[in-house]
């Protein structure tokens, strides 16, 4: 189980990373990848035979064959995995715990590994209590406009009901921010100011919409 992990030095000091620009993953978050790239596939193969985790994270710049990482990603373990009869890998990552890069390691894999630091984020691997809430009405104020301009809709009533953690995390993750504005989401600290950091980016472009295609209803 993806939440199996009680203390930071549980976790492997040594990972594999997977840089892609505009993701995030968090801590209990569920992220649907289609990974085809050879190299990827290779770093698949070898987490499905170890411990199944991967560190997801923003590269930095420009995008080409090895961009510079940002300081902090988070790791995830394959919790889904399957095989497309073209070879490609569609698997999910369930977010364990977020992590600052220490190094990244001299390898011969074809994919990139990092030494990294968990202990500035154990307090991923305690899920909030799901009974605490929060004054959620200000903040789906400032969603509802941000979605509406950009021809997006979500079930209004799963969110009014969804626990706090589950609502701010999954918008965090699935809303279309520039990556910037996704790791800015993904380093704050603690879930009321990520989720004071949303909803201030929430006001800010639903006032000033960028040019993005509209979406679809969100799942």
């Amino acid at each position: 189980m993806a939440q199996g992990y009680v203390k930071a030095s549980e976790l492997p000091q040594v990972i594999p990373v997977f840089p892609l620009p505009g993701s995030i993953l968090l801590a209990r978050g569920q992220l649907p990848l289609n990974v085809f790239e050879p190299r990827y596939l290779n770093m698949v193969d070898d987490a499905m035979a170890g411990d199944r985790m991967i560190g997801l994270i923003q590269p930095v710049g420009p995008a080409g064959l090895r961009p510079p990482l940002t300081r902090v990603g988070c790791a995830g373990r394959i919790t889904s995995f399957a095989e497309t009869s073209d070879g490609r890998y569609l698997i999910t990552l369930t977010g364990v715990c977020r992590f600052a890069v220490a190094t990244e390691m001299q390898v011969r894999t074809p994919y990139r590994q990092a030494r990294v630091d968990f202990l500035p984020y154990e307090a991923d691997l305690r899920a909030p209590d799901p009974a605490e809430d929060f004054d959620r009405e200000p903040f789906l104020s400032a969603l509802a406009p941000y979605l509406a301009g950009r021809g997006m809709d979500i079930d209004w009533d799963t969110a009014r009901a969804a626990p706090q953690e589950a609502l701010i995390n999954s918008l965090a993750m699935a809303l279309p921010f520039d990556p910037p504005e996704k790791q800015a989401l993904l380093e704050a600290l603690t879930l009321t100011e990520r989720e004071a950091a949303l909803t201030a980016l929430l006001r800010i472009e639903a006032v000033a919409p960028d040019d993005d295609e509209p979406g679809p209803a969100m799942q």
